[in-house]
């Protein structure tokens, strides 16, 4: 198959195939004689697998060794243990950012409780105030991707 009809059956992206295919996620595709990359099955089943890995937030340096381990059915599951444990290790850590920055926005919130003036606003006066070295160190490192859903009508 096309890369097209790939994207079609796997709803990925063309660009996402190419990258993955370009990171070495996915097997080098046979080429025809006019230079289009055919996708077998095993392509497919592959891009599943890198989609699932993704929907858990695996890095893809994660994906990569789990991929390694897949095609080494004799490997130990051990190391694949290990690797999920990590993660999830990594996922706890982002939990404990987000509660902390939840503090920090609820602290930020209660500063205007009342639809005024924007010159009035204490969200606007507290967020224009620099913050000191002490308050930079214990917030979050930075923005958590995934955390914002659209607001109809906005920017």
């Amino acid at each position: 198959m096309k890369i097209g009809d790939l994207s079609k059956r796997t709803q990925t992206q063309v660009e996402t195939i190419r990258y993955y295919e370009h990171e070495g996620l996915l097997p080098e595709p046979e080429r025809t004689e006019s230079n289009y990359r055919i996708y077998g099955e095993v392509h497919a089943e592959r891009l599943a697998f890198i989609r699932h890995c993704r929907s858990l937030d695996m890095t893809l340096d994660e994906i990569r060794q789990l991929l390694r381990f897949k095609d080494d059915p004799a490997s130990d599951c051990g190391d694949v243990n290990e690797l999920l444990d990590a993660h999830m290790g990594h996922v706890a850590d982002r939990i404990r950012e987000l509660r902390a920055l939840e503090k920090q926005l609820k602290s930020l919130r209660e500063r205007c409780c009342d639809a005024q003036l924007a010159a009035n606003c204490g969200i606007l006066g507290e967020l224009s105030r620099p913050t000191d070295d002490k308050d930079s160190k214990d917030s979050p490192k930075s923005h958590v991707r995934k955390s914002h859903l659209a607001v109809a009508g906005k920017g």
